[in-house]
């Protein structure tokens, strides 16, 4: 058993941040029911699918991962028809989730104002670049506008070099991880009051949010912080270091650690008294850097690796994507899973990182291929007759 099941969504999303949000509500088991428009499909489809180190039978890399465990259905939202039959399947659902432009859904007639009139218990959650209220919410928003924006790009990269973007798009997932939230703190309300209500996620708020202390600090202090690269402006040291074969990081955030890397690290000249304490280290931060620096790289990554790791002080390889996604402990908790394709063929890609102790169920099914349970959904969820649907489909709408 999944903690979702029972749970019905309608998912209208496309790209990343809406998808990755409805992926993670399908993941946990809510019957999820892609609703996509007929002949295309959504715009993630056509992503990567002819690309031949990127796809399998036409599905790019995209698609595959963010549509798992999601049925899809095809309907013409912008037809009358097709507008009624969404009516019909709102009545069955718990949540509906999109990314469209602020505005969209009041155009497409889907808004929570009139969809709460058609089921009371609905859900409704839409995920914007800068939300459904202020000055900019009419403004384009992708990935790395939101990251500009929120100011986390201001302070990634190394000192005196431009402002550097996330390697992973956290702008859009950031977007999404809120929007699961959201949508899962609505229907935990729903239980107390018996109503739906609309859940407005925006991508450049949850990166303010992210920015969570550093905010705070900025507030307190009026300092506007810079690039730090890989160090940390209190802890020292705490940075990246270059061994023989690679990087690897240390990360000394109390003084027992200092001192127990001194017993790993060959460098009487800096078992200091002034060393002992943070403020020392961090006043001679460049020296002790340098210093690590010339050590570590005497030697391999295994080398320090394992005398760090023995004396527990924190530290890590800094591994490439295929040396993070086969490490021993992310294999051990099956954040790496095999994925059927519906056409044949299966492809690997991350796991449901929720680990609950009693509903989880870590299964997951192929991503549909477009309009595969059309006749599924309708005929089971809205009793549709195949004389029905065949009409339907004769005029366009599925």
């Amino acid at each position: 058993m999944k903690a979702l099941q029972g749970i019905r969504v309608l998912d209208l999303t496309h790209m990343l941040s809406g998808p990755y949000g409805a992926m993670l509500l399908a993941d946990l088991g809510a019957e999820t029911i892609k609703v996509e428009p007929p002949g295309t499909g959504e715009g993630t489809r056509r992503l990567l699918e002819k690309d031949p180190a990127n796809s399998l039978n036409g599905f790019g890399a995209y698609f595959m991962t963010l549509n798992r465990n999601k049925k899809s259905v095809t309907l013409d939202l912008k037809s009358e028809k097709g507008l009624a039959v969404f009516y019909e399947l709102v009545k069955t659902a718990d949540v509906v989730i999109s990314n469209f432009s602020a505005g969209v859904t009041e155009r497409l007639k889907i808004d929570y104002s009139r969809l709460s009139q058609i089921n009371p218990r609905i859900i409704t959650c839409i995920v914007t670049g800068f939300g459904e209220t202020g000055p900019g919410k009419d403004r384009t928003a992708f990935d790395m506008v939101a990251q500009a924006m929120g100011g986390g790009m201001s302070i990634t990269g190394q000192p005196g070099n431009p402002p550097t973007r996330s390697g992973i798009p956290i702008g859009d997932l950031g977007g999404g991880l809120m929007a699961a939230i959201g949508v899962l703190a609505a229907l935990q309300a729903r239980n107390s009051t018996g109503r739906g209500q609309h859940v407005d996620i925006s991508m450049l708020d949850a990166q303010i949010s992210l920015l969570n202390y550093m905010a705070t600090m900025h507030f307190l202090s009026g300092i506007i912080p810079d690039k730090l690269g890989n160090g940390h402006f209190v802890h020292v040291p705490y940075d990246t270091f270059q061994c023989s074969d690679g990087y690897i990081i240390i990360a000394i955030i109390a003084d027992n650690f200092w001192e127990a890397l001194l017993t790993v690290i060959p460098a009487d000249d800096l078992n200091t008294e002034e060393h002992k304490f943070q403020p020392g280290r961090l006043k001679n931060k460049e020296l002790i850097n340098a210093r690590l620096n010339e050590i570590l790289g005497s030697n391999t990554q295994a080398y320090w690796l394992e005398r760090l790791q023995s004396a527990r002080i924190p530290c890590a390889p800094v591994n490439n994507l295929a040396q993070a996604v086969n490490d021993p402990q992310v294999l051990a908790r099956n954040m790496i899973v095999e994925v059927a394709h519906p056409l044949g063929g299966t492809a690997k890609m991350p796991g449901n990182p929720i680990k609950l102790s009693d509903t989880y169920e870590d299964a997951f099914s192929p991503p549909p291929t477009l309009g595969q349970h059309t006749q599924e959904v309708f005929t089971r969820l809205l009793g549709k007759t195949e004389a029905e649907l065949a009409e339907l489909k004769a005029e366009g709408v599925i």
